[in-house]
């Protein structure tokens, strides 16, 4: 099962963008039933901010909803997830605090890949990017 990070379906749901086609291929994929998927509730929690800053409430509602369906397993965060990120973030070196989380999240469902765009989970051991390219 592959975890999916917010910025895969915001490529899609966004403007013209380079990332925007891998994104859509990968996603299509998905709904095709040729690679499991899930993600998190901090995942759906970064959609929705992400579209109310930018005053796109109708986004907001809409990217949640289309991947929510698209995505039959969202897992919470607990405590062991964000005591994981914790020591994460203490013992790798630059990594954000979303991408902890999100790695939290995984290796505590013995999850290694992930589909995302963002660099910063090559750093931690156990997690592979999914190439969506």
């Amino acid at each position: 099962m592959v975890f999916v990070d917010s910025n895969v379906p915001m490529y899609v749901a966004g403007r013209d963008h380079p990332l925007r086609d891998p994104a859509r291929r990968f996603l299509e994929r998905a709904r095709g039933g040729n690679v499991d998927i899930c993600t998190s509730t901090d995942v759906l929690q970064e959609i929705l901010y992400r579209y109310a800053a930018l005053k796109r409430l109708d986004l907001a509602a809409s990217v949640y909803d289309l991947f929510v369906h698209l995505c039959p397993t969202v897992l919470a965060v607990t405590l062991a997830d964000t005591d994981r990120a914790k020591a994460l973030l203490v013992s790798s070196r630059g990594i954000s605090v979303r991408e902890a989380i999100h790695a939290g999240v995984m290796l505590n469902h013995d999850l290694s890949e992930i589909a995302t765009f963002d660099e910063g989970f090559d750093a931690l051991d156990g997690i592979t990017r999914v190439a969506l390219r």
